[in-house]
C-alpha cells in the first residue's frame, strides 16, 4: 500500500544522500596540496555523472533484478524499463523508481570513496575507466549479494543496514590494493603533505555527517521507528568517535586539531552504518568510542611501519571503520529491534549471527581485491595508471585538466 509520507521521507533521504558526494569532494579536497585540489574534487564530480548513467541503464538491474547464483542479478530492469510508480519488490509503500534513486546515491558515494587514496598520483583517465569498470564487477555484485533478492551473503544470515560491507570495506579495500600498486607519491618520505584548506575539511564531513542521516535513517525505507532509532545510533556513534579521536590527539600531541575532529566524526559514521538499525541505542556509544583507536593506530601502522601511502586515509578509515561496525553488529545485533536479524549478537549468547558477519567481511575483502586486480589489469591495456614525473610535479590540476584553483597564488606549493 503505497505512503505519501513514507514516499517523501524517501525522497529527502535521497537528496540527502546525494549531497554526500560534493561533501566527500570538499572533505578530500581540503585535505590535498593546493596544486591537487581540482583533480581530487573532479573526481568526485565525474562519479557524479557516470554513477547516475550506469545505474539507471544496467547497474540497478544487475544489483537488484532477478537472481544468478546469489551473486548478480539480470538484465530486466535494463535502462528502468518496467520500472514504474507504483511499489516495487524491495519497499511496499514507496515507488519503485524512489527506491531505485535512494539506491543510486549509494552506487555514487561508494567508488567515490576510492578516490582519496590515490590523490596527486593517478591518471584521471586511467581512474574513470577504473571507476566504471569496479562499479561493475564489485559494487553492483556486493549489492546484490547483501540486499538483493536471493542475496548470497544475505542467505547465509549476515546483515548489514546501510552498507558496512556493501560501501565501506568493499572501496576501502579496493582503495588499499590501488595505492600500494601505484606506488608512494614523489618524495613520500621526505616531503610534508600539508592539509591546504582545513575549513574545506570541516565543511565537507558536515555535509557527509547531514547526507549521513538519509544515508542511514533511509535505509529503514519507511518513516517509521526504524528510521527513528538508525537516526539516533548514528548522531551517538559520530559524535563519540569525534571526541575519542580529539582525546587521543591530547593524550599524543598535546593539542586537539579540526582535522582530527573532522575524520573523528566522519568514521563514527563509518562504524555504525552496518549496525544502525540492528543494534541497541547503548551500543552506539561503545561502536564510535572504540573505532577512532581502532582507526587511528591502524592509520599510524599502514603509513610508517608499512610505508603505503593511502593518502587521504580511505582504507584506514572506511575499510577498517567498516570492519569494526560489521563485527560489533555481530556483537550487538538484536531481533527484537530488526527482525532481519536471525539471531541475537554474541553478547547476548548467540554466536551465529556473529560468524555470519565475520564471514561476509573476509568474502567482501576477497570480491574487493580481486576485483580490484581486474580493474587494473583491464585499464593498464588502454593507459597507464601513474601520471610521468613531471605532470606530478606540476601537479594534477594543470596536468590533467588545465585548471587552477588558486590563480591568483603564485608561491610554492
Amino acid at each position: 500500500m503505497m505512503n505519501a509520507g513514507d514516499t517523501g521521507f524517501m525522497l529527502i533521504c535521497t537528496a540527502f544522500v546525494f549531497f554526500m558526494t560534493p561533501g566527500l569532494a570538499f572533505f578530500y579536497g581540503g585535505l590535498v596540496r593546493r596544486k591537487n585540489v581540482v583533480n581530487t574534487m573532479m573526481a568526485c564530480g565525474a562519479i557524479m555523472g557516470l554513477s547516475v548513467v550506469m545505474w539507471t541503464l544496467f547497474g540497478y538491474s544487475l544489483a537488484f533484478g532477478g537472481n544468478h547464483g546469489g551473486i548478480i542479478g539480470d538484465f530486466r530492469w535494463f535502462a528502468l524499463n518496467g520500472v514504474g510508480w507504483e511499489p516495487g519488490p524491495y519497499a511496499d509503500t514507496i515507488p519503485h523508481l524512489v527506491f531505485v534513486a535512494f539506491q543510486m546515491m549509494f552506487a555514487m558515494i561508494t567508488p567515490a570513496l576510492i578516490t582519496g587514496a590515490v590523490v596527486g598520483r593517478m591518471r584521471f583517465k586511467a581512474l574513470f575507466f577504473f571507476i566504471a569498470i569496479w562499479s561493475l564487477i564489485v559494487y553492483y555484485p556486493m549489492a546484490h549479494m547483501v540486499w538483493g533478492d536471493g542475496g548470497f551473503l544475505a542467505a547465509i544470515g549476515s546483515v548489514d543496514f546501510a552498507g558496512g560491507n556493501v560501501v565501506h570495506i568493499s572501496s576501502g579495500v579496493s582503495a588499499l590494493v590501488l595505492a600500494i600498486y601505484l606506488g608512494q607519491r614523489r618524495g613520500y618520505a621526505k616531503a610534508t603533505y600539508r592539509t591546504h584548506n582545513i575549513p574545506f575539511v570541516f565543511l565537507g564531513a558536515a555535509m557527509l555527517w547531514f547526507g549521513w542521516f538519509g544515508f542511514n535513517a533511509g535505509s529503514a525505507l519507511k518513516a517509521d521507528g526504524l528510521a527513528a532509532h538508525a537516526f539516533m545510533t548514528s548522531s551517538i556513534s559520530s559524535a563519540c568517535a569525534l571526541l575519542t579521536w580529539m582525546l587521543i590527539e591530547v593524550i599524543r600531541e598535546g593539542k586537539p586539531t579540526l582535522v582530527g575532529a573532522s575524520t573523528g566524526l566522519v568514521i563514527g559514521l563509518v562504524a555504525i552504518t552496518p549496525g544502525a538499525g540492528f543494534v541497541p541505542v547503548w551500543a552506539s556509544f561503545i561502536i564510535g568510542i572504540l573505532v577512532s583507536p581502532i582507526c587511528y593506530f591502524t592509520v599510524i601502522l599502514l603509513k610508517q611501519k608499512l610505508k603505503i601511502d593511502d593518502a587521504l586515509d580511505a582504507f584506514g578509515c572506511h575499510g577498517i571503520g567498516g570492519i569494526w561496525g560489521g563485527i560489533a553488529t555481530g556483537l550487538f545485533g538484536k531481533t527484537s529491534i530488526n527482525s532481519v536479524a536471525k539471531w541475537d549478537g554474541l553478547v547476548f549468547g548467540d554466536h551465529r549471527l556473529f560468524l555470519a558477519q565475520v564471514l561476509s567481511i573476509v568474502i567482501t575483502i576477497a570480491v574487493a581485491i580481486v576485483g580490484t586486480l581486474i580493474c587494473i589489469g583491464i585499464v593498464r591495456i588502454f593507459t597507464p595508471l601513474r601520471v610521468d614525473p613531471k605532470e606530478e610535479m606540476v601537479g594534477l590540476d594543470a596536468s590533467q585538466h588545465g585548471e587552477n584553483a588558486y590563480p591568483s597564488f603564485n608561491g610554492f606549493d
